[in-house]
Formats: C-alpha cells, structure tokens, sequence
C-alpha cells in the first residue's frame, strides 16, 4: 500500500511522498492567516492530520489530561481520534489533498518548487559534465607532460651517456694525473667533470640559440655520430693518409669537439707554475695576443691544456694548423693585435663553424687552391673570447685528429692599458 501512494504521490506531483508533505507542511506554516484563510474545523483537521503523521494513531494512555477549560485541546484530540488507525503515508496524503483543496495557491507553488528544482538539478548535472570534461582534460594534459618529460628526461639521459662515453678515457687520464694511486678519488673527479662537460655542452648550443626540437636533433645527431659516421671517418682519415703524401689532407676530417672545464684550485695551481722556473708564466701588454705553438707528439692521443689568469680576466682560443710538425718543442710568440695577428684573421674566416660546440668538415677541393700553399689551412677548435679564468682554472683536452699543430691565443687586444699575468700548463696524453 505504501510503495502505491509513493507511486501516485510522484506522477501526480512529481515529487515523492515525504517530499511532497514536507513542502505542504512548509506552505501551511508560512501562508496560514496570511495568504490562506481556513475555517477552525478546517484547521483542525490539517492539525489532526499532522499529528497522525508525525505520532501516529491518538494513545489516551499516554496522551496528558487537558484542563476544563480547553476548549480548543479537547477538539483537535477529537479530530484526532476521528482518523483511526490510518498509517502515517495515509495521513500524509490525507494533509496534502486537503490543502489542496481548501487553497489553490498551493499546487502553483508545489510546480514552482519543481520548476526550480529541476532547474537545478539541469544546472548541477551540467556542472558535473563539465567538472568530469575538465578532469579528462587535466588528466589527459598532465599525461601528455608526463609522456614528454619522460622523453626529454630519456633524451637527456642518453645524450649524458653518449658525452660520458665520448670524454670517459679522457677524464680517466687527467683523473690519474690529480689522483695517482686514488681510484675512488679518481672516480668522484671523473664524474665531476663528465657533469660539468655536459652542463657546458647544453649551454654551448643555447648560446647558439638553438630550439628545443634543434637540441634534441643535436644530441640524436650526437648518438649516431659516436658509434657510425664519426668513428668511419676517424678511421678513413687514418687509412687514406698512409697512401698520400705527408703534406696533403684527406678529403673529409672530421675534429672532435674539445673537453672544457674548470677547477678551484687556482692559487696551489699558480703556486706549482711559478716554482717551475717561470716556463709557464706569460706576461701580456695592453693590446697584445700571445701564441703558443704546440705540435702534436708521435705517440700522443690527446693535448691538455690548463690556465688561470693574475686578477683579470683573459681571452682565450685554440686552434688546429693542419701541417706536419717541424719541430717537438713548444714555442712562445708574441704578436702586435693591429698587425701580426692578420693571418689569424683569415685563418678564421675559412673555418666552417665553432667546434666548442660540435665538429667541422674540411673541405678538400678549396685545399687545393694554390693560394693556400704558401701557408697551412687553420681551423678552430675553441673560439677566441674572454675569460674570467681568474676565479678558478680552466683546463680542456682535445683528441688529436692527425698530425698537426696547436695554436694556443692568449689575447689581451681589448685592454688598452692594463697588463696581464697568465699562468698555464700543457701536457699529453700517450
């Protein structure tokens, strides 16, 4: 019986049972003697209604003995017994017909309440369908940065790997020099510099304002390179120069990027030079460039170079001379900025590109030309540029890529009136 008058409450007025007596009840309260005006028995029988709905059936056991003169008591328990043994649901509807019936304001405002009601609830499923959207947005958006940042993470990682492996034999050489007999020493240095060497890297190609996309296409080109195209052309090289003659460069060379870093240590490092008979100890006029000409040895692998400057700082580059050494010593010149560094100048006007940052082709058919016999082709490994190599050392190492000779620029051309004081030290690997 109850699930009927649910049932019939709900396609009548669209709301359940409960629903429909709690807004009757509501209305009764805020509109009775102002915009509904019953009669007393009227109201008693609303009354009596309420009480059957809220209590149940009228228990004069229970119920308190009322005064002589209440009046008013002793109706609506009256009114009360009347409705018998009839079920809480049953007094319910019965107060909801009856209000009905007695006011016509009541059903406009039961649609009014429903009206609104399922205004709201379109707005409240409307929100939630855009609160669900956004988080299948958010979620998919932060997949998509996760996917990336796995790939760039991964990027990076293999990149870091490729330089480890490029620089590790390098590092290990100089990590023997610092620490003889030390390998746990050695290993910490070793990853010291393998970090410091990708963090220079990285920053070398953004100074070349290079995009992302460009970056990871560096470090893709990198990869391949270590294992393909740079070891066949290395080993090309070698096997073509045995047939030409010693003066001749191969078709296609390709120079390895240099290995750049730097250290603390710079008063104990200029301390070690200057006890060493002053060999190491460059002294720099205003204006003037000093190079250091350093040919590769016979059973050498790899130059390493380390310097620190006196207070200020210093210009600093290293380059390839692509002609057979004529002698094994290393030789100082020095040279006026206005007019004996002009070779220089065109030297490098002929490179292809800086090789801090990655390698260079050299092109045989414009060594051919008979304007260059007359002196040898130069290329640039490190550019020319300043340094603040007065705060700490800075030391690098490049592979050597066939016989030849080093150009070590100390510059002091930018500064009109201060000397410079350059302490620095060359060495091989063999």
């Amino acid at each position: 019986m109850d699930s009927i008058q649910q049932a019939a409450a709900l396609e009548k007025w669209g709301f359940t049972l409960p629903e429909l007596y709690r807004l009757a009840l509501s209305f009764y309260k805020q509109n009775s003697g102002k915009a509904i005006h019953l009669s007393y028995e009227d109201n008693l029988k609303l009354i009596a209604f309420k009480q059957q709905a809220t209590i149940g059936p009228f228990d004069a056991s229970s119920a308190p003995e009322l005064g002589v003169l209440d009046v008013i008591g002793r109706d609506r328990r009256m009114h009360w017994q009347l409705l018998g043994d009839i079920n809480r649901e049953q007094a319910m509807e019965g107060f909801i017909d009856l209000l009905d019936n007695m006011c016509t304001a009541f059903r406009p405002y039961v649609e009014a309440v429903k009206q609104n009601r399922d205004e709201t609830l379109k707005q409240e499923l409307r929100r939630m369908e855009e609160d669900k959207l956004e988080k299948e947005k958010r979620e998919r958006e932060q997949k998509e940065l996760l996917e990336e940042g796995y790939k760039e993470e991964l990027q990076r990682r293999k990149l870091k790997d490729a330089l480890n492996r490029q620089t590790f034999q390098q590092f290990k050489s100089y990590a023997e020099i610092q620490f003889p007999g030390n390998p746990e020493q050695q290993g910490v240095l070793i990853r010291q510099l393998q970090d410091e060497h990708y963090h220079q890297y990285m920053q070398q190609l953004h100074m070349h304002n290079k995009s992302d996309i460009e970056l990871h296409e560096e470090g893709v080109k990198l990869l391949q390179n270590e294992t393909g195209d740079t070891a066949r052309g290395l080993d090309d090289c070698k096997n073509e120069e045995q047939q030409q003659d010693d003066n001749s460069l191969d078709e296609f060379i390709t120079l390895q990027p240099a290995n750049i870093w730097t250290r603390p240590d710079i008063d104990v490092f200029k301390a070690a030079i200057s006890r060493a008979d002053g060999d190491g100890v460059l002294y720099l006029d205003p204006g003037e460039i000093v190079t250091v000409r350093v040919p590769t040895m016979a059973n050498g692998k790899s130059i390493y170079w380390e310097f620190a400057s006196e207070k200020y700082d210093i210009g600093f580059g290293l380059f390839f001379e692509w002609s057979k050494p004529t002698t094994t010593e290393v030789v100082v010149h020095d040279t006026d900025s206005e007019t004996g560094d002009c070779d220089l100048d065109d030297d490098l006007q002929s490179t292809a590109e800086d090789l801090e940052s990655g390698s260079v082709n050299i092109d045989h058919e414009s060594l051919d030309d008979d304007s260059i016999t007359t002196k040898p082709y130069v290329s640039i490994i490190v550019p020319l540029y300043r340094r603040d190599c007065y705060n700490e050392v800075y030391v690098g190492s490049h592979v050597y890529p066939t016989e030849g000779v080093y150009l070590m620029k100390f510059s002091n051309s930018y500064s009109l009136f201060r000397s410079k004081v350059v302490y620095y030290r060359i060495y091989y690997e063999h």
